[in-house]
């Protein structure tokens, strides 16, 4: 080994031990290896990376896309080579200075839910029918196989957890591309749930307990939080409680205004509306009215604001 290897591998096994001293840890054969600007160095020009390897250095050309070559130019620190299915992936930490949040005209509200992954304040669904048969496909096969318990039916339930992973991936990407994408036109920020702890809050029937936790909405949060960042759209997380069993045009909240998972119908004002939207209605007056800290009201939000219940934000 080259003494810089010897010392990235320390720092590996250092790093392993810092969170959990009594631990014993234990790392694999394929595991991942950093490399720093002394045993790697990119080569953007003629899109080719100089590796340190047991043969010696190594001219090795790489496959990337357009914006991922433009983020090279910013890269900072060291590389992490993944040997992942049978193919090998540098991962550069690149360092991007995000753009300053600008003052909202009003919030862009987003209801995250269960069928219908996200639904915005105008009422548009990210979402569909083919969404939903996957996410039910891999649920199914996976209790399928877990009931099995065989050897054989283990291994196929690793492939399919990958597959799972790569499908929930993309389609949080394309959610979270489309809500940045959509706030910027009319000058609004985004407003998303606080689902902090919501799993521990919540409670759902056995049958539906596997179906509860099938998609992974902190990643959704992730990519919308990553992506609002670089454009300067500003993002507040409001509370999550009764937005569902709020009346997003008077107010009045009650389980009994919710008949249905799908429909919202006001006992009060006999407002009718898609639960889905109405909640969306609600986490963006929730914003209007508690906006976060450096935010000063503008004339425009103040007209979004009379347009939504202004007693919205409370429980």
């Amino acid at each position: 080994l080259s003494s810089q290897i010897v010392v990235r591998a320390i720092a590996a096994v250092a790093d392993a031990y810092k969170l959990d001293e009594g631990t014993q840890r234990t790392f694999r054969r394929a595991g991942a290896i950093a490399y720093d600007a002394r045993i790697l160095r990119w080569y953007t020009d003629r899109q080719e990376v100089s590796i340190w390897t047991f043969a010696g250095r190594l001219h090795l050309p790489y496959q990337c896309g357009e914006d991922q070559r433009r983020l090279l130019q910013s890269r900072q620190g060291q590389a992490d080579l993944v040997y992942r299915d049978g193919a090998f992936y540098l991962h550069q930490t690149c360092e991007i200075d995000p753009l300053e949040p600008r003052d909202p005209d009003g919030w862009l509200g987003v209801d995250l839910g269960i069928v219908n992954l996200a639904v915005d304040w105008e009422g548009e669904t990210f979402s569909g029918a083919q969404i939903e048969a996957r996410r039910r496909w891999y649920l199914e096969r996976r209790k399928t196989l877990q009931a099995v318990g065989t050897k054989s039916a283990k291994r196929r339930l690793q492939p399919l957890s990958g597959r799972q992973a790569r499908f929930q991936r993309e389609t949080n990407h394309c959610i979270s591309k489309a809500l940045v994408a959509k706030a910027p036109r009319d000058n609004l920020g985004i407003a998303l749930e606080d689902l902090s702890g919501v799993t521990k809050r919540t409670t759902v029937s056995r049958a539906q307990r596997g179906r509860h936790s099938n998609w992974g909405f902190y990643q959704l949060r992730a990519f919308v939080s990553h992506k609002a960042a670089l454009l300067g759209t500003p993002l507040q997380f409001v509370d999550v409680r009764y937005t569902s069993q709020t009346c997003s045009a008077c107010s009045y909240v009650s389980k009994s205004n919710r008949p249905t998972r799908d429909t919202f119908c006001c006992e009060q004002c006999g407002f009718s509306d898609r639960a889905d939207h109405s909640a969306a209605l609600n986490i963006a007056a929730r914003a209007a009215v508690n906006p976060p800290k450096g935010y000063a009201p503008t004339a425009a939000s103040s007209e979004v604001r009379d347009k939504l219940p202004a007693e919205a934000g409370s429980s």
